[in-house]
């Protein structure tokens, strides 16, 4: 059984407070974009007893704390599944904040009740999800839609981005997402939730990512970046979560750099 887990973007991403478990709470605009990975199911063919994954793609060999491996693990424990032999071909990149390791994590979820009639609903899958990872929830919807609290709140939005083309560029940094975090200092910020305003003409005053300033600090060229997105004539340009992606949205396609060093993707919203 193939199926084609999906990249993400942040439109905005607020610290809203840190909690007792050292994770915070959070508040962000998901939007999903046709970025894919691949992942294939099979049943394990007998004598062979155990559950086997492979992969290629992208950094194939730096793979850890598989959220694949620890979906199927998950659902094993509750319904004692049968082996299963798994492939992964990685094309989103990996410390991206295009949340690529969560939805390869959330299709496996939803692979595995299909390929062995689980009979899970979406609000089963959504606490599994939850327990396997803060931004996995999202990835059951996937829908464009405000996540809050830790991810485990999705609530869809009706918005089209038909027409909108979009463009990310990932340089070759790897954003701790943990090193990140560790570095931000709760103050007085404003800590009222995201108001969507379906005019995408106001996100450039209106949506800021709270960790930019950290990472910018950290990595100069990702701000260098933005700043080439918007002077192509991007709406709105953002780090996506932590980083280190960032992405313009456009009304047109634009004219990038075809000598530029980084890892670039472009395309039209589904």
């Amino acid at each position: 059984m193939l199926c084609y887990p999906n990249a993400k973007i942040n439109l905005g991403l607020k610290i809203i407070s840190k909690r007792d478990d050292g994770f915070h709470n959070l508040d962000s605009l998901f939007v999903p974009i046709p970025l894919f990975d691949i992942l294939e199911v099979k049943k394990q063919l007998l004598p062979i007893k155990d559950t086997t994954i492979t992969y290629s793609g992208l950094n194939c060999n730096t793979i850890d704390n598989d959220l694949v491996i620890a979906a199927y693990n998950m659902l094993n424990s509750d319904f004692s599944l049968p082996p299963i032999r798994v492939h992964l071909h990685k094309i989103i990149p990996f410390g991206s904040g295009l949340g690529g390791g969560s939805s390869d994590g959330a299709f496996m979820l939803m692979t595995l009740n299909r390929l062995f009639n689980l009979d899970l609903n979406q609000a089963q899958l959504l606490d599994y999800a939850n327990r396997l990872g803060s931004d996995c929830p999202f990835f059951i919807i996937n829908q464009f839609s405000h996540v809050s609290n830790t991810g485990d709140v999705v609530r869809p939005i009706n918005f089209s981005f038909n027409g909108y083309y979009i463009v990310v560029l990932k340089p070759e940094i790897h954003c701790s997402t943990k090193n990140i975090f560790s570095r931000y200092q709760m103050g007085k910020q404003d800590s009222s939730l995201i108001q969507f305003d379906q005019n995408i003409l106001s996100w450039k005053k209106e949506l800021v990512n709270d960790l930019e300033l950290i990472t910018f600090s950290l990595y100069p060229e990702l701000k260098q970046l933005k700043n080439y997105l918007y002077d192509q004539g991007a709406i709105y340009a953002s780090m996506s979560g932590s980083g280190s992606s960032i992405y313009g949205i456009f009304n047109h396609q634009p004219e990038i750099d075809k000598n530029i060093t980084y890892w670039t993707w472009e395309g039209f919203f589904r």
